[in-house]
């Protein structure tokens, strides 16, 4: 039973369910401008990471057959290749993920408001039915419209405090939107040729690098961009950091452009790890700029 529950764990993605709550509590301190109860928190986090576990576990459901191709994922518990047989089955991780989804649904409707539930349940219908089983294998644009899927968090952490949707939680939706391309497209250019084998149209293996670092360029600057909009909200002390940390990360897109053009490495996981660096020291910022004594650009 240990085994089981560990594999069923493991098929959460438990990693990205932590990237994705360091967004939704930051925004939950910028829709109260201070500290929301503990129990919304506790509420809004456990019932996030339920969803953000369902969507998941459900795509790794989905995806099994190429997990098994690609090496990065071929360890996944579901899969059975590499001399080992997969861990649990198919019908428990579905269970699992649709058992997930309706707790993510029950606890945060019941307990905090049904907006929040229903856009936790967006989430995890996009991510499944959109990305994973309509785009991903189809065209190169499929992290671009499904990353969408992992810009919800914000949304749902806002609506949990405010029981509405802010133009605020709109602007980081903008930035989480813009971030996912760079961040994402840097690892698959590393594994380029495991999405090439499974046959999954990620953008570096139809594009060149360079028309994958040009892109990456110009995500990078509209997500820098979308951060220095919520400023008039979250306050300068809140725009000096956001136009610090954008300078950091574009400088590095740079980076990696200047290392395609002139046919050096491109070394594309030093833009994937600073990437989750930056995320996280910006939505810091937002936390903790909300809980300042001022709010807003002409407050301090």
């Amino acid at each position: 039973m240990s085994v089981v529950a560990k594999a069923l764990f493991l098929l959460t993605k438990p990693r990205i369910i932590e990237l994705l709550l360091v967004t939704t509590l930051p925004t939950m301190f910028l829709a109260k401008h201070g500290v929301p109860s503990l129990e919304l928190i506790a509420v809004t986090l456990i019932g996030g990471a339920f969803a953000a576990g369902s969507a998941n576990t459900l795509n790794c459901f989905l995806d099994r057959d190429i997990d098994a191709i690609m090496r990065r994922t071929s360890r996944r518990p579901l899969v059975a290749a590499s001399g080992h047989a997969a861990t649990i089955k198919p019908g428990e991780a579905l269970a699992s993920g649709v058992l997930l989804g309706a707790a993510a649904t029950l606890l945060l409707g019941l307990l905090a408001n049904w907006l929040s539930a229903a856009l936790a349940d967006a989430a995890i219908l996009f991510y499944v039915f959109v990305y994973t089983m309509v785009l991903k294998r189809r065209t190169a644009s499929n992290i671009v419209i499904g990353g969408a899927a992992g810009c919800f968090p914000v949304l749902v952490g806002w609506a949990a405090v405010t029981g509405t949707v802010g133009w605020p939680a709109v602007v980081l939706f903008a930035v989480i939107f813009f971030w996912t391309p760079p961040h994402f497209w840097a690892l698959a250019m590393k594994f380029k040729d495991d999405y090439a084998s499974a046959g999954v149209p990620m953008l570096p293996v139809v594009a060149t690098a360079k028309a994958v670092a040009r892109k990456i360029l110009f995500y990078s600057y509209g997500m820098v961009a979308a951060t220095l909009a919520l400023t008039p909200y979250a306050g300068w002390v809140y725009g000096a950091c956001a136009l610090g940390l954008g300078g950091w990360f574009l400088v590095e897109a740079h980076r990696l452009r200047g290392r395609v053009a002139a046919g050096e490495a491109a070394a594309p996981m030093r833009l994937f790890h600073l990437s989750i660096a930056y995320l996280t020291l910006l939505f810091a910022a937002v936390a903790v700029t909300a809980i300042l004594p001022w709010h807003g650009f002409w407050h301090g």
